[in-house]
């Protein structure tokens, strides 16, 4: 009861006042989520059940919006002292499939994960529609959650032998119900070769070209896995490419349950350069829903220049949202639209050139995975470090990611406790709270896939669950355990302070053994242990308490 009441009275003093530089950020795989809709399963003569877990690794495997919405209403997201939900990309995805593990073509691989962009101008009718993204995005900022999508400059989808067959812009000698079928000794890379031949696709103006010379050691001109690659220094007006302009035709107006009202006015020749309508084009989602971030991918193969006019495009539409829905969830917020970004191999060392071009972070590869609790204290103070010494610049720390699957599965109590109490981000991975096991996909060539196996909502992880709730509400109720200084006082003790608060953090607390809190508290403070409840009375410089749970005392004064 005391904890309750330590949380509600930080709540109501206003001492949860957001702050990107702190947040608790919720990064879920839409598709991988919940399914709160199975009509919308199966779309675009796609197929999605190839008749096993290992095949069905890259499919559509039904997560949706009124999925994520039940859970919003439900407060899982609340209950977890989120302040930050990041879907992966939304735009319509290519129809086909590409091969899986590259040119061994083990397993159909579908854009489920939203990286695939076919149409930036609307969203994937697998995922729900237009209405059903705003429900979604409104209620979350009711809940005073930022919403993060993805943003990617660098790439279109690959193009599949479906899309070609719909919108005729290769000869595969197939029709639609061929084409979709996943056929194993295709080869991507023979069918991408007759590129100079296509019909009304991404021509030589958009992406680059294999007789034009690229360098592929030069991260700015390489071609990551095969995909298209734009031509971001390009300054050349353009036209948009002849194949989106027939899907449209060819869609006109029954598909407008699904296209994003405010990028309709961008489906027209503009000759902009091939960046310029991209940008555009991602903005407007920006502008049509008041979208408070972005997590951009790859920013090293894309000139910095193009990510600056990207900040600034998103600020600008950020403004005007606010501006038209004064009185609507989030429209007070004053925050800047926020960007972070996959760099290869980041850690928390501030990028100036990136800084300057409106990014506030880059996501931290190396956040220790194994919850050790005997090193974590300093690798903390590191943290708090760059945290003080480069403003509007902040370690992005997470345990998993769609991509990496490192932490210590088998102890992700600690582990939640090394990265909850981390100053900076701290990013969860869906299902880390609450024992998402891998997928069949681990015996597939990519393993990867089986990082993003479905959620598993009728196996929760109880225990686990409840511990990342306690952290959670704890950091969200105290914000100075994220944005604070830091003062290591031993190996296993740190103060969290700034000019108005202070927590003192012990990992590894031994059971009525008392710990020495330095000069933290005045003798005769009374304390309290937000994590299990209890309270105390400091004496000698040290405090006292009968029991802890999950090896962590989080130390309060209570007036």
């Amino acid at each position: 009861m005391l904890l309750l009441c330590l949380l509600a009275s930080a709540f109501a003093s206003g001492k949860t006042n957001f702050s990107w530089d702190g947040a608790t950020v919720y990064f879920v795989i839409t598709d991988r989520f919940c399914n709160g809709d199975s009509t919308n399963d199966v779309n675009y003569g796609r197929k999605v059940d190839y008749g096993s877990e290992r095949l069905n690794a890259a499919t559509f495997h039904g997560g949706d919006f009124k999925g994520m919405l039940q859970k919003a209403k439900e407060g899982y997201f609340t209950d977890l002292g989120v302040d930050v939900v990041w879907m992966t990309d939304i735009y319509e995805q290519i129809h086909g499939w590409m091969s899986g593990s590259g040119s061994i073509n083990d397993f159909p691989h579908y854009g489920y994960h939203g990286y695939y962009p076919l149409d930036y101008t609307q969203i994937d009718k697998n995922y729900g529609t237009i209405d059903e993204f705003r429900e979604l995005v409104d209620t979350l900022h009711a809940q005073g959650i930022r919403v993060m999508l993805g943003a990617n400059l660098n790439d279109p989808g690959y193009p599949t032998l479906l899309d070609a067959v719909q919108y005729g812009f290769a000869d595969t000698g197939l029709d639609e119900n061929q084409a979709a079928e996943h056929i194993r000794e295709w080869s991507y890379d023979k069918f991408y070769e007759g590129r100079l031949d296509w019909n009304g696709w991404y021509d030589r103006d958009w992406i680059r070209m294999p007789d034009e010379g690229w360098n592929e050691s030069n991260p700015l001109e390489a071609t990551l896995y095969g995909m298209p690659d734009f031509k971001d220094e390009s300054n050349e007006p353009t036209s948009i490419p002849d194949f989106l302009k027939r899907k449209w035709e060819k869609e006109g107006k029954k598909n407008d349950a699904w296209v994003n009202p405010s990028a309709k006015k961008l489906r027209t020749d503009n000759k902009w350069s091939p960046i310029q309508y991209v940008t555009a084009w991602v903005a407007s989602w920006v502008e049509e829903f008041g979208i408070d971030g972005f997590r951009c991918d790859i920013v090293e193969n894309v000139h910095i220049n193009r990510w600056k006019e990207l900040n600034d495009a998103c600020n600008k539409a950020l403004e005007n949202w606010r501006t038209k829905h004064k009185g609507e969830p989030g429209s007070d917020w004053t925050e800047r639209f926020y960007m972070t970004g996959d760099f290869d191999n980041a850690s928390i060392d501030y990028k100036q050139e990136y800084a300057d071009a409106g990014f506030s972070s880059m996501v931290n590869c190396f956040f220790p995975k194994h919850g050790d609790l005997d090193g974590i204290v300093y690798t903390w103070q590191a943290y708090s470090d760059s945290l003080e010494n480069h403003q509007n610049w902040h370690p992005f720390s997470y345990l998993n990611n769609s991509y990496h699957r490192d932490a210590d599965m088998d102890n992700m109590i600690d582990c939640a406790t090394t990265l909850l109490l981390a100053p900076g981000i701290a990013q969860i991975f869906y299902g880390d709270e609450t024992g998402r096991k891998l997928s069949d996909a681990r015996f597939n060539v990519d393993s990867n896939q089986a990082f993003r196996s479905d959620m598993n909502w009728n196996d929760l992880n109880l225990m686990q669950l409840d511990h990342f709730r306690k952290l959670g509400r704890i950091r969200k109720a105290n914000p100075v355990i994220a944005t604070g200084k830091q003062k290591t006082i031993d190996t296993h003790t740190c103060l969290r302070y700034d000019d108005n608060n202070q927590i003192l953090i012990r990992v590894s607390p031994e059971d009525n053994k008392a710990i020495n809190v330095g000069n933290s508290f005045e003798d005769g403070a009374n304390v309290a242990e937000l994590y299990t409840g209890q309270t105390a009375t400091v004496r000698n410089g040290s405090v006292l308490f009968p029991y802890f749970e999950n090896r962590i005392a989080i130390i309060k004064e209570v007036k």
